[in-house]
């Protein structure tokens, strides 16, 4: 059901790939990564990876769709990490890889989507947008109860537990407002708290059907398989189970990291020198560099952990890779503690820039592979004194995962009023506003 739902993200996505994607011999930069390819064409927004009108009808004419649809697929590709901007750049997602051979990475692409309902589609005109943050954060609720139900709930009950939820959120929400705020209180509180909530819980429950989450029909709502199961993992917190590190032994660099991404730091270490032990150590670094060059974040740490085991052979390898952005920061730390540093004071080495795109990228880890306190608790590892610096310059840095890292942590977060700004600091990401 998730294929079915990301089918035409996918499609759209494999078309710019094949189409758009660069053509052999052409320079590349130095990630690699060809300065024309197809994504990297800029439409009239200035950029992020969005489509230009040309490009747009090209895909329509060729997928025998509107321009309308192939924008609308492609927004969803971005918010599945199908396709990841990288700059002003776009590349397809590790998860488009492994599309057809890897159910796990369609149902993450799909999470992905699922927990961005509220970008893809966002709230109606003329709503206080204080009203809408606050529906947006009432509807776990109002899923989980759906969930317990295992059937139909007629919508004027869901009304009702909505509006219990949102009732409980203001009460519950500190009288001073997020962060520093010398002036009163915004009197648009006031009109959100007359806001009728009837017309948003029609917009979220259309919002969350279109996802594929639920089925909406005369008068009642209806979790789907896949919507269940996704409220399911979110309650229990359940993160997919690693591969079992039995045979990692026998396994190509990618997949002995997938294997050993759950086990102990001591199990881990010991389960990579069997693995080295295996193969000559020329090949096996030149193996998990290339791991690292992935979509998958948590096995770009794995691999400069495997390569800390390697130790000095790796270090010519390690410091040639220290020029490729997304593998910078990690070389830098592995290049610190390799000539003595302290671990615990080899993270001065970096700039702002570089830890604050470490902190993403870990965080998207975190938010594949983890469960929600964890990302909560990441919070704390930033280099910035507050959130809010936070996410001015998270926005700033350019990691490609970075709306689907901030919409995660929106829903994981217990403060509503903190889950709103970094819910609108995704917003902005994904529209480009700055």
């Amino acid at each position: 059901m998730a294929r079915a739902v990301l089918a035409g993200a996918a499609r759209v996505a494999h078309w710019a790939d094949a189409t758009l994607g660069p053509a052999p011999g052409p320079r590349r930069d130095r990630d690699g990564t060809a300065p024309d390819s197809a994504a990297a064409e800029n439409g009239s927004s200035g950029g992020k990876g969005t489509l230009s009108d040309a490009i747009a009808q090209q895909a329509a004419t060729s997928l025998s769709l509107t321009s309308d649809q192939v924008r609308a697929d492609w927004d969803i590709a971005r918010l599945a990490g199908l396709i990841e901007v990288h700059g002003d750049t776009a590349r397809p997602g590790w998860r488009l890889r492994a599309w057809n051979r890897d159910d796990s990475a369609v149902l993450r692409g799909w999470v992905a989507f699922f927990d961005a309902w509220s970008i893809a589609h966002p709230g109606p005109d003329g709503q206080e947008p204080a009203t809408v943050a606050e529906v947006v954060s009432a509807m776990p609720q109002v899923l989980s109860f759906l969930q317990l139900s295992a059937g139909p709930v007629p919508v004027p009950q869901l009304l009702d537990l909505l509006e219990q939820r949102v009732t409980e959120l203001r009460t519950e929400r500190c009288e001073i407002p997020y962060g520093p705020q010398p002036g009163p209180v915004d009197s648009s509180e006031s009109p959100a708290e007359d806001t009728p909530l009837a017309p948003l819980l029609d917009w979220a429950l259309h919002a969350l059907a279109a996802v594929g989450a639920l089925t909406c029909a005369d008068g009642q709502a209806t979790l789907t398989p896949l919507g269940s199961w996704a409220v399911w993992v979110k309650l229990e917190q359940i993160c997919v189970a690693a591969q079992s590190p039995a045979g990692n032994i026998e396994q190509g660099a990618e997949d002995m990291l997938r294997g050993c991404a759950q086990l102990r730091p001591n199990a881990a270490r010991a389960e990579y020198r069997a693995w080295l032990a295996a193969r000559p150590v020329g090949s096996a670094v030149t193996e998990l560099l290339a791991a690292a060059r992935g979509e998958d974040a948590l096995s770009r740490g794995l691999a400069f952990e495997a390569l800390r085991v390697v130790g000095a052979p790796a270090e010519p390898d390690v410091r040639a890779v220290a020029d490729e952005t997304p593998l910078r920061p990690y070389a830098l730390l592995w290049l610190a503690e390799h000539d003595g540093h302290d671990p615990e004071d080899a993270h001065l080495v970096l700039t702002r820039e570089e830890a604050t795109w470490l902190w993403v990228d870990t965080a998207a880890a975190v938010a594949d592979h983890g469960e929600a306190p964890l990302l909560v608790r990441h919070l704390e590892s930033a280099v910035q004194p507050t959130v809010p610096a936070l996410l001015a310059e998270v926005r700033a840095v350019g990691h490609p995962r970075t709306v689907q890292v901030l919409v995660a942590l929106a829903a994981a977060h217990p403060d509503p009023a903190l889950a709103k700004a970094v819910r609108r600091a995704a917003f902005q990401v994904h529209t480009g506003e700055h």
